[in-house]
């Protein structure tokens, strides 16, 4: 009897044992099939991570009129359906007018962030971009005329990897609206940097213009920012308001030349209405902010395959708005008639 509780014991333990190692493999393959189950969807996320597309975007420089077309240009991706986190990623450089820095930071968002668009937000900016790729689709943003820039071969068929928005100013409007608000004044500087290919454009197209249009013209070239005091100095002793380009450099330093010429009471009509918001008089510019939602768009619809570049013709804006700074405007003595602020944007 005793032989036989041993026997029965001995075959219950090994029969435990065998229960409890098929347990073990049991738990086991549950664990590595639930491992293979995550790493699979785990994978997936990081794939779809990977495949989301990139805009690169190289910016020149801060100031208020490009920091609007780059707002314009996040809000004009998001009006085509693409935002930045959710669908797409935005890799944004700023060379701050430093070329060498615009040049290495081309290369970074070609080789590194790998971008499907580029986008670049005024001519040195779109030039770096130009020189690094001749396969990655540009737009441009902010360039006055994309051919003199030798962006594009024609503005209407582009024919490369290149097309984008034009901020060409309406010139004859704005020496029109000078005769309004300065019907005196017969004598016009036009100041901007010799080192900008888009303003040497736009002071001829001025200075024929403005000669039109009975004014006398001279034309004031600083090399650089350091400069623009002591030229704005010399402008302000010989001529009866200043004319401004969309030029970078002189907007990067719009302040330095308000402060001279508040000190002779001399008006600046600029180009850009954020240059106006800062001191300058009045102008009929392009919205900044308008320019960076087209720019935008024409960037979506290339991404999504609607639309290349060598076929999209570069977008020129047709109109521009009447914008008044009317504390300038009491400083400098300058009456504003009803009729041009009945249509203008008032500003501060």
């Amino acid at each position: 009897m005793v032989l036989y509780l041993r026997r029965r014991a001995c075959y219950a333990f090994k029969l435990g044992g065998n229960v409890m190692r098929k347990n073990r493999l049991s738990v086991v393959v549950v664990v590595i099939v639930v491992f293979l189950i995550g790493s699979f969807f785990v994978e997936k996320q990081e794939s779809a991570k990977e495949k989301l597309p990139t805009v690169g975007v190289l910016q020149f420089v801060s100031h208020p009129a490009l920091d609007q077309i780059y707002k314009g240009i996040q809000a004009g991706l998001k009006e085509k359906g693409y935002e930045d986190g959710k669908n797409m990623t935005i890799a944004f450089q700023n060379g701050q007018a430093d070329q060498s820095k615009l040049a290495t930071m081309s290369q970074q968002l070609v080789q590194e962030k790998k971008s499907d668009v580029l986008i670049g937000i005024a001519t040195p900016a779109a030039q770096a971009l130009a020189n690094t790729t001749t396969e990655i689709p540009i737009v441009l943003g902010a360039i006055t005329d994309p051919v003199s820039a030798g962006l594009v071969k024609d503005n209407q068929k582009p024919g490369g990897n290149i097309t984008g928005v034009s901020d060409k100013s309406p010139v004859d409007a704005q020496f029109d609206l000078v005769t309004e608000i300065l019907p005196k004044s017969k004598k016009v500087g036009i100041l901007y940097a010799s080192s900008e290919e888009n303003s040497k454009y736009q002071v001829e197209e001025a200075k024929n213009v403005a000669e039109k249009k009975g004014l006398s013209v001279k034309t004031y070239a600083v090399p650089s920012s350091n400069e623009i005091a002591q030229t704005v100095q010399v402008m302000t002793s010989e001529v009866d308001f200043i004319y401004i380009p969309t030029d970078n450099t002189i907007a990067n330093a719009m302040q330095t030349v308000v402060n001279e010429a508040d000190k002779t009471k001399t008006p600046i009509i600029p180009s850009v209405d954020t240059m106006v918001e800062q001191g300058g008089l009045a102008t009929v510019g392009i919205n900044q902010f308008d320019l960076g939602v087209q720019t935008g768009k024409m960037a979506a619809d290339i991404l999504s395959g609607e639309a290349k570049p060598a076929t999209t013709a570069i977008y020129t804006f047709k109109t521009g708005d009447i914008i008044v700074n009317q504390r300038q405007a009491d400083k400098l003595g300058v009456s504003i008639p009803e009729k041009i602020k009945s249509k203008a944007k008032i500003v501060d």
